[in-house]
């Protein structure tokens, strides 16, 4: 392996500490997931985490990233984990894996792939042949990355954890057994640890007498460091999350934590001899359709940006949450002189669309494309594991207005009668049915936003989950049709025409509608699309407006990076999860489909999350809920 020394020390747990090389150790560690942050910014922030004092970087494994068919194993550009522990390495720092199989880490289904569970035999996060063979694959594809990369081998890998936070779900020992064979088998000889939230029961269940128990929390330390002790004897204390501030979901403020506050709990763990990984070190974004989902009786869908507020923000800026703990390791051990240099802000600019091309001109007219059934069939069914689903069936005739219902909606639907939009049945509003006016085609798009990562509904499947029912009575006679959104936007690009200056105004119709608009640059950059200004009209009064809007009081924004003198391009669906590629770019998303109120441009500044108009900072309202709780329960 490039840069990695011939050179071989060892890392071990001792009666009291780690040990490196036989000598007491504390790990002082941050989160940095390389499948959140642009390949180009790996070494930028792993640098800058040296700054702040740290000497290891932790990183889940996103199996349904690098998997998302099954078989396939992608590891090329943002995916390639080797290279990212390379980089860690040529930093002088060390490096923990976390490869779950599950991960949860408000990621869509906790990292565990869709057509995972297409046979509903399968087992979740037990030992169930099924699941256990799927996981074997996964597992070996990963530690013939990792293994190689070991301390003791003169790579960065200290530590590698067994599964996450088990004893909130479960308590399969076997299970727990088999993966820690698993890895053995695979030629991973660093200690292994599993991480839990510091109660009794779940740290009972979450872990075996051969793996080192470690904590996830973020406050009153002292406390849950003793509670962590009762089970954990011996050996060295560590939480394994520290959690410094707390994640987003849709319409909800932006979640802060006190700078201070924060620096006094992570000095209330230093100062008691722990270990720790703050988690996040650097959130970054969840790219595409990954975001995942909480549901405790409503569902709740995770926002693009996964900036944590935490100590880098999401574009990679230091925060007061930066330089606070860094003086607080600075109380434990030298850190660098060198701080990160302010990022600066551009102006901000308008962009406006020149090509918008309704959904219906976009679906196929080959009958061929779509699948013909009797039952509605969910998105799993169809073998759609993110995006967007069209369902049409012929309503039985009728001269009144009938009411349709499902058994679930999962977890949007916009429902057309003869291409006319009567409605949208949301799940995060607990909605299954709408009234239908009289008309042949039904047509309902369904979207998937994300699905839960996190409690009893992991691996549950998306779409419309029959019966399908009118009036009562069973519809039947569906054709289904996934959406291949990268087709759509490709046809829409090569729509629109490139002309110096800006367009002509685009014309925005009733319905869903995929947009292009584009511009140069002079250099790589991130850059955020600011939807705020956009509108869509009620389906019951042209009158009545509402804003595109992510977390309430903040613009919709995730990171766009483009490359140095490319034209950059993007096709949006103005969708709550409709994110498309700007050719190089990390994608975006928006609200939802709609009839735009006025002729819509995109805003594009350099400011990232919690920043306003031209890159200003906003400081949105704490949320009123108070500090965060354990995980899914914020």
């Amino acid at each position: 392996m490039p840069g990695l020394p011939a050179s071989s020390t060892r890392f071990r747990i001792g009666t009291d500490d780690f040990e490196l090389d036989g000598r007491p150790h504390r790990v002082i560690a941050g989160a940095l997931h390389y499948f959140r942050v642009h390949p180009d910014q790996w070494a930028d922030r792993i640098r800058k985490a040296r700054l702040m004092g740290l000497d290891t970087i932790e990183t889940y494994v996103a199996w349904n990233a690098h998997s998302p068919e099954r078989g396939a194993f992608d590891t090329s550009a943002g995916l390639d984990l080797g290279r990212f522990l390379d980089l860690v390495h040529a930093e002088g720092m060390h490096a923990i894996v976390r490869p779950g199989p599950y991960i949860c880490a408000e990621w869509d289904g906790g990292g565990l792939p869709g057509w995972l569970f297409e046979d509903p035999a399968v087992g979740v996060r037990r030992s169930e042949p099924l699941y256990l063979a799927a996981v074997d694959e996964f597992l070996r594809r990963v530690y013939e990355i990792v293994a190689p990369r070991q301390i003791d081998h003169g790579g960065p890998v200290i530590l590698v954890q067994i599964e996450n936070e088990y004893g909130a779900y479960g308590d399969d020992a076997d299970y727990l057994r088999h993966l820690v064979d698993l890895t053995r088998e695979s030629g991973i000889i660093v200690p292994l640890t599993t991480v839990d939230q510091p109660t009794d029961e779940m740290l009972s269940r979450g872990s075996l007498d051969e793996l080192h128990r470690t904590g996830s929390f973020g406050s009153r330390a002292t406390e849950r460091l003793a509670t962590l002790r009762r089970h954990q004897p011996t050996g060295p204390l560590m939480c394994s999350e520290f959690w410094d501030g707390w994640f987003d979901h849709w319409g909800e403020h932006h979640h802060t934590t006190s700078a201070s506050d924060a620096a006094a709990e992570l000095d209330a763990l230093l100062a008691a001899g722990a270990s720790v990984n703050i988690y996040m070190f650097h959130g970054g974004t969840n790219f595409g359709f990954t975001n995942g989902a909480n549901h405790k009786g409503t569902y709740q869908s995770h926002v693009t940006s996964y900036d944590y507020d935490a100590p880098l923000d999401e574009t990679g800026s230091p925060t007061a949450k930066f330089f606070a703990f860094r003086d607080v390791i600075a109380r434990y051990r030298s850190v660098p002189d060198e701080v990160p240099a302010m990022r600066g802000d551009a102006p901000a600019f308008e962009v406006a669309f020149d090509a918008a091309v309704p959904l219906a001109d976009l679906v196929p007219d080959d009958a061929a494309a779509w699948r013909a059934t009797d039952a509605v069939p969910s998105m799993d069914q169809l073998g759609v594991f993110r995006g967007f689903a069209l369902h049409r069936v012929e309503l039985p005739a009728s001269t009144r207005t009938r009411v349709l219902a499902f058994g679930e909606v999962r977890d949007r639907a916009v429902v057309s009668v003869d291409g006319v939009r009567i409605g949208v049945i949301q799940r995060d509003q607990h909605e299954t049915a709408i009234a239908v006016p009289p008309g042949r085609i039904l047509e309902v798009l369904v979207e998937d936003q994300g699905r839960v990562n996190y409690g009893v509904r992991i691996g549950e499947a998306k779409g419309l989950i029959g019966p399908a029912t009118l009036d009562g009575e069973e519809l039947t006679g569906w054709e289904s049709l996934p959406l291949d959104l990268a087709a759509m936007a490709a046809s829409v690009a090569s729509a629109s025409t490139f002309v110096e200056g800006d367009p002509a105004p685009v014309a925005f119709l009733d319905g869903p509608v995929l947009a292009h608009a584009s511009f140069d640059m002079d250099a790589p950059a991130d850059l955020f699309l600011d939807t705020r200004s956009w509108a869509r009209a009620s389906p019951s009064s042209t009158a009545s407006r509402s804003a595109v809007t992510g977390p309430a009081g903040r613009s919709t924004r995730s990171t766009c990076r483009a490359r140095s003198s490319a034209r950059a391009a993007t096709t949006s669906s103005c969708s709550r999860r409709a994110r498309r590629r700007i050719r190089s770019w990390r994608s975006w998303r928006s609200r939802s489909w709609g009839t735009w109120s006025r002729d819509p441009r995109l805003r594009v500044s350099s400011g990232g999350s919690g920043y306003g108009p031209g890159g200003a900072r906003a400081h949105p309202p704490a949320d009123p809920r108070g500090p965060p709780t354990p995980r899914g329960d914020p």
